[in-house]
């Protein structure tokens, strides 16, 4: 990415769609309602052979105190000081307001370089706008269409020469920077050393990093968690609930590991959500829990397990995401020993199908048990990717079918012959049986139950799938087809 370009404006003047239109993806919720947006969220975005990373912002308020308001002001400027190119963009319907005066005199004092665009500007009713938009004393504005994508070669005239000089700046700072290549190295550098330890699946890279998705009810504090993670107020957080609404992914490296962070909209249950907004939000989210690796289910310690809880882990569980609990605001609590006992019951009870998955406690007030959940998290990760061999399950299978055989429904005898492993991410295991309709889906649970406590895969979504091979004899009738086949090439018997 050769430079930072931040989208910002009032409210409602087209940043998202333009946001979606670079990156080529329904990244960021687009409505007509005003406010949609307010966390900061990057893309990597693409404009003829220019590759940049493009910021859309919340909209510009003239609130400048703590309420919701002011602190989205807050973080739209923070963009603004981190952005190499800022994208201001006016109505050229709605034409200029007081609001893009004050906004231009502040890009002015605090961007380098500004670009101005009039947005919404298809037709003859956007001249008029156009033209004022001359008076912000920031150059020629682009006339521009970010729903149907017209001024995109003029943004692009506009932005290829500051490319330009980026790419320069950087390589000379790359010459500058270069390390000295020209060492001796002895001859025997430990090349090939540790090859049989590498482990079976993917390790988190900078490239490929490790996905993870932080859901929950609203206000159980999941953009504090994160911001706590990410050592910055990245994420808008306040005392209001529901007030994530995009699904915003972080790129960050926790404690040595590669990571890319969801933060979501809260979820509540279905029958409350009545806005369409809401219903987007909340949509977006179940999109990132499809995506993720591992998912953190963030509880309120204060009301932990509510049916909403339940819902949200058990999705993860049937998505086949690898699952974490995490107890936030647990430096409220008092009796801490007795309700952590609490906790691993009812969590116990109340979601078998995640037995064995780590239950973390955290403060994302005060960052204590981080480091707990970042190693849960790996584990968690390591376990979702794990594989057992053939000849470890065919035993294994041996010792559970002598130790409680399935059984013989009317009369019917069920042969478990064959098993082995056929995926991971979950893992997922396959095994060949006689009338697999007739298993018993208690004897399934104990199947699943034994592979997670003998092969230790805690917490892990496990697939079992029984497949029929019946009785049939793959050499039955072989005889007689050989007979036939000889008789006919001897042709008819003489005499």
């Amino acid at each position: 990415m050769s430079f930072t370009l931040a989208i910002v404006g009032r409210p409602n003047v087209g940043k998202s769609t333009l946001f979606n239109r670079l990156v080529g993806k329904r990244l960021a919720l687009v409505d007509d309602q005003p406010g949609v947006t307010r966390d900061l969220r990057e893309g990597s975005a693409r404009l003829g052979d220019l590759r940049f990373t493009v910021i859309d912002t919340a909209g510009l308020e003239e609130a400048t105190d703590d309420s919701l308001q002011g602190r989205m002001r807050r973080l739209t400027e923070r963009a603004v000081d981190m952005a190499d190119i800022c994208l201001f963009m006016v109505d050229a319907r709605a034409g200029i307001t007081p609001t893009d005066q004050v906004f231009a005199d502040i890009l002015r004092k605090r961007a380098a370089n500004v670009i101005l665009v009039a947005n919404k500007a298809e037709g003859s009713a956007a001249d008029a706008g156009v033209f004022e938009a001359y008076g912000l004393g920031l150059g020629d504005p682009i006339r521009l269409s970010a729903e149907h994508g017209e001024g995109l070669p003029e943004l692009y005239a506009r932005l290829q020469p500051l490319a330009d000089a980026f790419d320069e700046r950087a390589a000379a700072q790359d010459e500058a920077e270069a390390p000295d290549t020209d060492v001796d190295l002895p001859e025997d550098d430990g090349a090939g050393e540790g090859e049989d330890d590498a482990p079976p699946f993917r390790v988190p890279t900078p490239s490929r990093p490790l996905q993870v998705a932080v859901v929950g009810r609203p206000n159980a504090g999941k953009s504090t968690l994160i911001n706590r993670i990410l050592g910055e107020d990245r994420l808008l957080t306040g005392p209001e609930a529901g007030i994530t609404r995009d699904a915003i992914s972080i790129p960050v490296t926790w404690d040595g590991v590669p990571m890319r962070i969801f933060d979501t909209a809260g979820m509540r249950k279905k029958a409350k959500v009545q806005e369409k907004l809401e219903r987007l939000s909340v949509s977006d989210g179940l999109r990132a829990v499809r995506f993720a690796e591992v998912v953190v289910v963030l509880l309120d310690a204060a009301i932990p397990f509510e049916t909403q809880d339940l819902r949200i882990a058990d999705l993860a569980e049937r998505e086949g995401r690898a699952v974490v609990i995490a107890v936030n605001k647990w430096d409220l609590e008092e009796d801490r020993q007795g309700k952590l006992r609490a906790l691993r019951e009812a969590f116990e009870t109340l979601l078998p199908q995640l037995k064995g998955a780590p239950l973390v406690t955290v403060s994302a007030a005060t960052g204590k048990g981080l480091d707990r959940l970042q190693a849960a998290i790996v584990k968690a990760y390591t376990v979702w990717n794990a594989r057992v061999s053939t000849a470890r399950l065919n035993r294994w299978l041996a010792a559970m079918v002598a130790q409680h055989p399935p059984p013989a429904p009317q009369g019917k005898r069920i042969k478990l012959r064959y098993m082995t492993q056929a995926k991971t991410r979950p893992p997922g295991f396959v095994v060949m049986c006689s009338h697999p309709d007739k298993v018993p889906a208690a004897y399934t649970r104990y199947l699943v139950n034994n592979l997670r406590a003998d092969f230790d895969m805690p917490g892990t979504p496990i697939r079992l799938t029984l497949r029929g091979q019946g009785d049939k004899n793959p050499f039955k009738g072989r005889r007689a087809r050989n007979a036939g086949a000889l008789k006919k090439h001897l042709g008819p018997r003489k005499g």
